[in-house]
């Protein structure tokens, strides 16, 4: 299975011995990119461009509404007042230059997608880098929905990967790709906008020394775990992706080279959500590996939603109220699905189906309590020192957490007791002076992640 949709991953990573990539030059990124990837991109500028002259068109066409109002039936002459139009009228000088602009880009942008279509075939599969694949997580994390919508090459598929290479499903296969395969299996589940080879930090000084490189190499050389990375699109509903894992997982177990004693998921972030998205689908549809389940660790996983996303919402609501400034909003609702459920943590179909992602109003997801019969063990993580005992510091530190996720949403905690997630109080960690991305390599973090799964 492919990693990213294309035939562009199925070569080694260009330097996989560096994880997390600094950011190259501009006129650097040629070497980076793949001929499909130059496709995907002319198409988001196409759509762009269109985006904006439909922007500019309805800011415009809203002030002509405003500018007629008061001269009734007069003024509404020069208004298109036809359900869902800009307002500009389109047999007028105005309307038809906003009519040819998006024709023009419309006929460039079509001729471009004809002529890369024809090349990229051609092109033969290409050696990916940490570069590109951080690009690529970055745009499907802000538009990943938009992006499989519209058939984007940019689009990634979910896939399990190691060392930057995507495993094959098949029992054969896969034990070529790890012949050193135990039967206890570790799955990293990354967050928002990051990809699998992200676990792993800028440089060795900010990462485990004298452990590996990241927690999936130090876990197997102390507890013997084998570790697997998932690849998704995050800019995909929660639950969408929790179902594509559900099924890789039963695929995975029944391809993996030894029996499988035991299955810990390491999640990060949306990661987590994603994972109990998972459990969830795969013990309505009766799959075998929820029974392999042993563990599952979150860190920073905003378990009931994070502020940036409400401030988002709250954004789009204040725009949306002024017809002058509404056409901004759309701005704003470009996010992805995988963005807008972060606002409560979605983690069922019920939590979004039939519901305006982008409109405001109360916290109406349906509770769902951890998976039974699994240690689940939460990492949260405070920019400060050791969390406050006193009720102001401690209100203070619960806001900022790490940064994005609030301490109480990564320790699963709810004003409502239903949705209050029962973590036991000797599986529940707080991680001081640390951010939301430090705990992808947290030496104190890895040491508490040993004494748990030890």
């Amino acid at each position: 299975m492919d990693a990213v949709t294309g035939d562009r991953d199925n070569g080694r990573m260009t330097t996989p011995s560096s994880r997390r990539p600094g950011r190259p030059p501009l006129a650097d990124w040629r070497r980076h990119l793949h001929l499909s990837d130059l496709r995907g991109l002319a198409q988001l500028a196409t759509q762009g461009t269109l985006g904006i002259t439909e922007l500019v068109e309805k800011v415009q066409g809203n002030v002509y509404k405003a500018v007629a109002a008061p001269f009734g039936a007069a003024g509404q002459k020069f208004v298109d007042r036809t359900a869902g139009a800009s307002g500009v009228r389109k047999s007028g000088i105005t309307g038809l230059v906003y009519g040819s602009v998006k024709g023009v880009t419309r006929l460039a942008g079509g001729s471009v997608e004809a002529l890369l279509s024809r090349v990229v075939p051609k092109a033969g599969p290409q050696a990916s880098s940490p570069q590109r694949e951080a690009l690529l997580a970055a745009l499907n994390g802000v538009l990943g929905d938009q992006l499989l919508d519209t058939a984007n090459p940019l689009a990634i598929r979910m896939s399990l990967r190691h060392d930057g290479q995507c495993l094959p499903m098949d029992k054969v296969a896969l034990a070529q790709h790890l012949p050193r395969a135990t039967g206890k299996i570790l799955l990293l589940v990354h967050g928002l906008c990051m990809n699998d080879l992200q676990w792993r930090a800028d440089s060795p000084a900010d990462g485990l020394p004298g452990h590996g490189q990241d927690y999936g190499e130090g876990l197997a050389r102390e507890l013997g775990y084998t570790p697997v990375y998932l690849h998704y699109n995050t800019g995909l509903h929660t639950s969408v992706n929790g179902g594509q894992l559900a099924a890789l997982l039963e695929q995975l177990l029944q391809a993996w080279p030894q029996e499988v004693e035991a299955l810990t998921l390491l999640t990060h972030s949306m990661g987590g959500l994603v994972a109990r998205s998972a459990c969830h689908s795969a013990a309505a549809q009766g799959m075998h590996w929820p029974s392999r389940l042993r563990h599952l660790v979150f860190l920073g996983t905003p378990h009931h939603g994070a502020p940036l996303e409400k401030i988002g919402s709250w954004v789009d609501t204040v725009l949306g109220g002024n017809p002058l400034t509404r056409p901004f909003a759309k701005i704003g609702q470009i996010r992805s699905a995988g963005i807008t459920d972060l606002r409560h943590g979605n983690v069922l179909p019920a939590d979004w189906q039939g519901a305006d992602r982008f409109a405001g109003g109360p916290d109406t997801r349906q509770p769902l309590p951890l998976p039974a019969g699994v240690a689940c063990f939460a990492v949260a993580a405070t920019l400060g020192g050791a969390p406050a005992a006193a009720t102001a510091g401690r209100k203070l530190d619960d806001a900022l957490g790490d940064g994005l996720v609030p301490l109480s949403s990564a320790l699963g905690q709810h004003a409502e007791a239903a949705r209050c997630l029962a973590f036991r109080a000797d599986r529940q960690w707080v991680a001081a002076g640390t951010g939301h991305i430090a705990l992808l390599h947290s030496l104190p973090v890895y040491q508490q992640l040993r004494r748990w799964l030890g």
